[in-house]
């Protein structure tokens, strides 16, 4: 009976198969690389606002707190973005004819609101509430970043399942005192009063990572 393979087969075919592994791991990781390139995730890409705004000029150079403009973010799960009567506020008094902000000017005369462009959202099927984190002693650095270092908003993190969990699962590493919260130079605490602002802050990790804490 002819020999179907010759010898020389023995040699070849671990070679194909092996590069035929390779070839689908140099895949996957070029498909996991994507997922977690500024591409998918937009972290650090300065996002496009009908108003270039600058966090770092109004934050670190005039000292206006967070709640000024983000209202809602002691009180309800979405933290707000400011209405245009709040930008004149100031504006009425100051850089009134500057053609930077003609768009905030229009949408006084006409009564309709500038439409900001979110640089943080969670899918729907995702549960936040901006308040819960801020009264447990989550700081806005925390997800937000240095946004007083930022002249034009940019996404600091993924917001992926798991970069949530992480802190979901090691709370204590985390936890500001409620006076820093809005403090964006504040540090992460030592493990030690971590623990401390666990207990009182009464934050319970057991019920942090049941699912329907983020999906109800």
């Amino acid at each position: 009976m002819a020999q179907l393979f010759s010898s020389a087969s023995n040699t070849v075919a671990p070679g194909v198969l092996a590069g035929f592994v390779l070839m689908l791991l140099f895949l996957a990781g070029g498909v996991w690389m994507v997922f977690q390139s500024p591409y998918a995730t937009a972290v650090g890409i300065p996002l496009e606002q009908p108003v270039p705004f600058s966090h770092e000029h109004h934050v670190s150079g005039l000292g206006i707190d967070c709640r000024y403009c983000h209202t809602g973010v002691e009180t309800a799960s979405f933290a707000g973005v400011p209405s245009t009567q709040t930008c004149m506020t100031c504006h009425s008094q100051v850089w009134t004819e500057a053609p930077l902000l003609a768009p905030v000017r229009e949408s006084l005369i006409t009564n309709e609101p500038i439409r900001w462009n979110r640089a943080n959202r969670v899918p729907d099927y995702v549960y936040f509430n901006h308040s819960v984190h801020v009264a447990k002693g989550v700081s806005c650095v925390s997800c937000h970043g240095r946004v007083d270092q930022m002249p034009l908003v940019s996404k600091a993190h993924t917001l992926y399942m798991r970069w949530c969990l992480e802190c979901h699962t090691h709370p204590a590493g985390i936890l500001r005192d409620r006076s820093e919260v809005f403090d964006m130079a504040s540090k992460n605490p030592t493990r030690e009063v971590g623990e401390q602002r666990l207990e009182a802050h009464r934050v319970r990790t057991v019920n942090l990572l049941d699912c329907s804490a983020c999906h109800r």
